[in-house]
């Protein structure tokens, strides 16, 4: 039996050997990136990510994202996604729409409906996936499928606020729906320790919200 007094000296013995064991937890950064445009004006609804320089692995089930259709338009414009993610497209509006892309990074279509899918698409290959609906030629919408956590879309100041990054190296890349078909995204790279700001400039010109 052991009697108060001992117990309480076993504590700190305890929390010593505890502190032993685990590992120390990895030092978390963020990351703030604005994106201006070719005349230094703020770019919405640009896609920021950044690919450290160790590839993480790819989560065996990613969240499912939605997309839209509402007043014959796609909602968001702009979606940016992992590699492996499952997309759904519910039709919110009174007329029956056929979604599809032609984009190398993920053909599909799902013909003629109303309501929603009965699955979602998966889209498990990384690059610009452009969509269309093929009654309406006015809608279109774009998914950028990137190889990392860590990515968003600029608000509109042109700012984008990536969390949960670990500190180290990265390739910051930026993407914009005006940029020619096949021009790769901008890229520099990035050498992250806690909070920091960065700052992406487009040769493009700013389509405003």
């Amino acid at each position: 039996m052991i009697r108060a007094g001992g117990a309480g000296a076993l504590l700190p013995l305890l929390a010593s050997l505890l502190g032993m064991a685990l590992p120390a937890a990895p030092a978390q950064a963020a990351l703030a990136v604005q994106v201006l445009d070719t005349a230094g004006q703020p770019v919405p609804n640009a896609v920021v990510y950044a690919e450290p320089a160790t590839p993480l692995p790819t989560p065996s089930k990613l969240r499912q994202v939605e997309i839209e259709q509402k007043n014959k338009t796609f909602f968001p414009l702009v979606t940016v996604v992992q590699t492996g993610t499952p997309i759904l497209f519910p039709n919110h509006d009174t007329v029956r729409h056929h979604v599809y892309s032609f984009s190398p990074a993920k053909t599909f279509e799902l013909k003629l409906y109303s309501g929603v899918p009965g699955s979602p698409v998966v889209f498990d290959k990384a690059g610009t996936v452009v969509l269309g609906c093929n009654i309406h030629d006015e809608m279109v919408a774009f998914v950028q499928v990137v190889n990392t956590p860590y990515f968003g879309v600029t608000d509109r100041s042109g700012t984008v606020h990536l969390e949960g990054m670990g500190n180290g190296k990265y390739t910051l890349k930026a993407w914009y729906f005006r940029m020619g078909p096949n021009e790769a995204a901008v890229e520099q790279p990035l050498q992250l320790q806690g909070e920091a700001k960065a700052a992406i400039k487009l040769n493009v010109k700013a389509v405003p919200l």
